[in-house]
């Protein structure tokens, strides 16, 4: 039997005034323990929103909407055709490595290797072949379960500090990466955050994070993409 989504899952944003001038509009982020700093589906979900109901003028071949959100300012462009919306697309602030291979031992799971990254806000990223599991729907309760011990062990003993904004200098969630389903994706992401919340769709700012490390591994290059699945088998390019 699959996973039950309830309103733990839920996430919504409040429109404010924006804190620099080029931006149309502020956004602030609320999720199941308070606030985030970023997120990326909220705002491909919030682009078509503003666009639809006519509180960004639509323009062709392409809309853009210019945010202020809380890790900094960002964009998001909307492909229009024949005034429909065909595909939505943003540019992140900028992700950047934290660690490489780092390691931690856990109560009950034992020595996990990751890596620590921002993409709009603090990643673990770990294989999820070290918690003997799959970023399938059948395993949502253990991968929830796996994810916050992990998370937690790394808040409790590693240092975060965001090079410009203090209060960015948290852990925000641990994603477990798989080989995809859809063998023409690079791979499957699940991400556990916030009060072990789990993420539906890859993870825009995640995605932004693991292609930094990418990067740093010399496995990607500047002006190549990837594309990453979700469990529900939904997927972001970046």
């Amino acid at each position: 039997m699959g996973a039950t989504w309830t309103f733990k899952y839920v996430w919504s944003c409040s429109l404010v005034e924006p804190d620099s001038p080029e931006a149309d509009l502020g956004v602030i982020f609320m999720h199941n323990e308070g606030y985030s700093t970023g997120c990326g589906h909220a705002v491909i979900a919030l682009t078509k929103v503003l666009i639809e109901m006519d509180l960004i003028q639509m323009t062709e071949p392409e809309t853009k909407v210019k945010m202020d959100v809380p890790s900094g300012y960002i964009e998001s462009f909307a492909k229009i055709d024949n005034g429909n919306i065909k595909s939505i697309r943003f540019q992140n602030v900028p992700s950047f490595v934290h660690s490489l291979d780092a390691t931690i031992d856990i109560p009950e799971i034992g020595s996990i290797q990751y890596d620590l990254a921002f993409g709009g806000a603090y990643y673990a990223i770990v294989n999820v072949d070290q918690v003997k599991l799959k970023c399938t729907e059948q395993y949502h309760d253990a991968l929830i379960d796996k994810g916050m011990r992990i998370k937690q062990a790394i808040m409790n003993s590693v240092k975060i500090k965001h090079p410009i904004e203090p209060e960015m200098d948290f852990l925000y969630g641990t994603i477990f990466t798989d080989l995809p389903q859809d063998s023409t994706n690079h791979s499957r992401n699940v991400c556990i955050f916030a009060d072990g919340e789990l993420d539906r769709s890859p993870t825009g700012t995640g995605v932004s994070a693991r292609a930094a490390i990418h990067y740093k591994r010399n496995e990607i290059k500047v002006g190549e993409s990837i594309t990453i699945e979700s469990i529900l088998s939904s997927s972001f390019f970046c």
